[in-house]
């Protein structure tokens, strides 16, 4: 079977290495991984070993949002982390490389790091470069606020087509530290990335030679017996908690992470986000809530001098394994401060925040937990009225429609990951808020969730869901509602008796889906405080 596929005789005493591409010409996140997995190939030929390359899917967050087919992002995440699970278990390769270029890809690849415990390095596929127009550069969530801005008269189509068409100028993950970028930086400093791949820009030599290295380090691996197991402890998913609050990362990272270390058996909680963010500032100026790109980043040396400044404050765990077989603290002793007069990530001692920005919330709203994007550009104080809305497309009407007021908290409920089920981000309705310039001025909650380009008065992964007979599907149109970051707490501001009464009668709909996989993932997903991951506790 293997001597068509190119393997020769003396191949066969030779390591084989799986390499998983994530190559799909549906998203230009993942366009490029095809060449990307024929360097990490060549890597691990180069050391000895014999590489094999194939496929697992992709999916497109950006083209699929604010629509059905979004139901289908989280449940991707799933989808890949079986599929290489399965491929891998199935050829009893030695140890594997995989690549990711998007969102769900990351995660995906990790858990079945994971899950497989054999020697692996996980590749991002690099950061977009920046459209442009006009002299000011553009990225995906220029496009999705541009809809917001012709709603609101601010800017005409023609200019909204304009941005359309110049906003994404070739291959590399979304632009900013969305989920992607943000994804990638917490996968190296949990140590499973070879130094400085989680900032590259997708075309690049560094991007090539990055491949090719982890081609090699899975062979180091092999010789040196060292597994995921030895690098995915507690402390390595606290290094990667504290490089996502650092760099002012996406709130999908919570998600993410809390179902890495399930398939780890590493015990975290959201309530470490908490206690790890106490004491994390704010570091990085980076969009969606802040003024620069992840490739500007990339051009004054990535997050490893962050990462050495957060070292050297007491902020990492320095003594924490990684694939390279080093400790973190001796990788980042390779690399150089910031240039001199930068201004994209502040010093420890001067933080653009003094803790961090991602906000665990409970109250009678969310027992369970929400997690909250407080950059300080909002505030940290929220109440108003509620407008309900049983669905994104209800509320992205009503919000285009221009029947959001200051002072309003739209609440869209049913999209959690049973309900949804699959747990659709909002950037649609949260982008089209802050296109209208109500950005300051309108909270929006949900049990779904929020992409890593979101900014604004949000909360999301609310839990229990709405779905499960949680609160917030008795909310009713007028109730107020008040979000503290300070006290983290979400509140419905109704009696208790009256909540009660309301959830007597209140009748679970019926399942949107009764076949097929939004319909398994629905059936078993967990709730989002424990990573909407669907292997927990099957029985036996």
């Amino acid at each position: 079977m293997l001597y068509p596929v190119g393997f020769r005789k003396e191949d066969f005493a030779k390591s084989q290495v799986g390499i998983a591409s994530t190559w799909s010409m549906v998203t230009p996140c993942n366009m490029h991984i095809d060449k990307l997995a024929r360097d990490a190939a060549l890597g691990v030929d180069a050391a000895g070993g014999k590489a094999t390359i194939f496929n697992t899917i992709t999916i497109s967050d950006g083209i699929s949002m604010g629509t059905e087919g979004m139901k289908y992002s989280l449940v991707s995440r799933e989808v890949i982390a079986d599929s290489i699970e399965t491929v891998v278990g199935c050829q009893g390769f030695d140890g594997f490389v995989a690549i990711g270029g998007c969102d769900k890809n990351m995660p995906g690849c990790c858990i079945a790091i994971a899950r497989l415990n054999r020697p692996a390095v996980f590749v991002y596929g690099g950061t977009i470069l920046p459209g442009c127009l006009h002299g000011e550069d553009l990225d995906i969530v220029s496009v999705f606020e541009a809809v917001g801005a012709q709603a609101a008269g601010r800017i005409t189509a023609k200019r909204r087509l304009e941005v359309e068409a110049c906003a994404i100028p070739g291959p590399g993950a979304c632009g900013g530290m969305y989920t992607a970028n943000t994804m990638a930086s917490a996968i190296e400093a949990m140590g499973l990335s070879l130094p400085n791949s989680s900032a590259q820009d997708a075309i690049s030599q560094a991007k090539e030679e990055d491949c090719r290295r982890a081609g090699a380090a899975v062979l180091s691996m092999l010789k040196r017996g060292i597994r995921p197991s030895d690098i995915l402890t507690k402390e390595a998913f606290e290094n990667a908690i504290t490089t996502v609050i650092a760099l002012g990362g996406s709130t999908n990272a919570v998600l993410h992470l809390l179902a890495i270390a399930h398939s780890a058996n590493v015990k975290l909680t959201i309530d470490d986000f908490t206690r790890l963010g106490c004491r994390t500032p704010v570091l990085a100026d980076l969009k969606p809530s802040g003024r620069y790109l992840m490739s500007q980043l990339v051009a004054i040396g990535g997050i490893l001098p962050m990462m050495k400044d957060l070292l050297a404050a007491g902020l990492l765990h320095g003594d924490c394994l990684t694939v390279t077989g080093k400790t973190l603290k001796q990788n980042l002793a390779a690399f150089k401060a910031y240039p001199k007069g930068q201004q994209i990530v502040a010093p420890v001692k001067k933080p653009l925040k003094k803790d961090s920005h991602l906000v665990i919330l409970r109250g009678n709203l969310a027992e369970g937990g929400a997690v909250a994007k407080i950059s300080g550009h909002e505030g940290e104080f929220f109440s108003g009225r509620a407008r309900v809305f049983n669905s994104e497309e209800e509320a992205i009407q009503a919000i285009l429609g221009r029947k959001i007021k200051s002072g309003d908290v739209v609440v869209i409920r049913y999209e959690g990951p049973r309900g949804g089920p699959g747990m659709r981000e909002m950037l649609s309705p949260t982008s089209a808020v802050m296109g209208l310039g109500l950005g300051k001025d309108v909270a929006l909650i949900t049990d779904g969730r929020f992409s890593g380009g979101t900014h604004g008065f949000v909360v999301g992964h609310i839990t229990p869901e709405a779905y499960d007979g949680g609160p917030l599907a008795i909310v009713k149109n007028g109730d107020t509602i008040t979000i503290d970051a300070i006290k983290h707490t979400i509140t419905l501001d109704v009696p208790k008796a009256e909540i009660r009464k309301r959830l007597s009668v209140w009748k679970k709909p019926a399942p949107r889906y009764r076949r097929g996989v939004l319909a398994k993932f629905g059936a078993h997903v967990t709730t989002a405080s424990e990573g909407a991951v669907t292997d927990k506790d099957l029985p036996v």
